[in-house]
């Protein structure tokens, strides 16, 4: 519920008052649960680092080549996205203090992760980490898209798959 709640309304549509409303609960069987708001708000991004990266690592692995993995990726970010977008209300709170570490290392571990798929595609170090600072960025400019010009975003993934992987 906090997900959604940040996806629709930003970090400050994460609240202890209106999340408890929202599920006909108490604010004090919230308190039980969090000890404060800053709580509840890094147990929420938390929980999107899991179903956002983690999650969705492990989904990618079990496809076999790195150009299946690409496309499973982008795939399933890109149709996350279109759902509601955490990743951009995150963005947008990039300065608060308890969103900010979380984002680094979540932003840290998907470069790393899309730096490793470009460097078994048979580039070197430097160019796959150039292509996963580009996958990333179209994605994060995709997501943003989705959020302030949903008419005007066309699906993209097969061409950034195509120039991505090109050598």
């Amino acid at each position: 519920m906090a997900l959604r709640a940040l996806a629709e309304g930003g970090l400050n549509a994460v609240a202890v008052e209106p999340l408890a409303a929202a599920a006909g609960a108490t604010k004090g069987s919230v308190y039980h649960h969090f000890r404060n708001r800053e709580a509840l708000l890094e147990a929420t991004v938390e929980r999107w680092e899991r179903e956002h990266t983690e999650k969705v690592i492990e989904l990618v692995e079990s496809e076999r080549t790195p150009e299946d993995k690409l496309r499973t990726l982008f795939a399933t970010v890109l149709d996350r996205t279109r759902k509601g977008s955490v990743e951009m209300a995150l963005q947008a709170g990039a300065d608060n203090e308890v969103i900010a570490p979380v984002l680094r290392r979540v932003t840290e571990k998907r470069l790393a992760y899309l730096t490793e798929l470009f460097g078994e595609l048979g580039f070197g170090e430097a160019q796959a980490r150039q292509r996963a600072l580009i996958a990333f960025s179209l994605y994060l400019g995709q997501a943003q898209m989705w959020v302030t010009l949903p008419g005007l975003v066309e699906p993209v993934l097969d061409e950034a798959v195509r120039v991505l992987t090109a050598k």
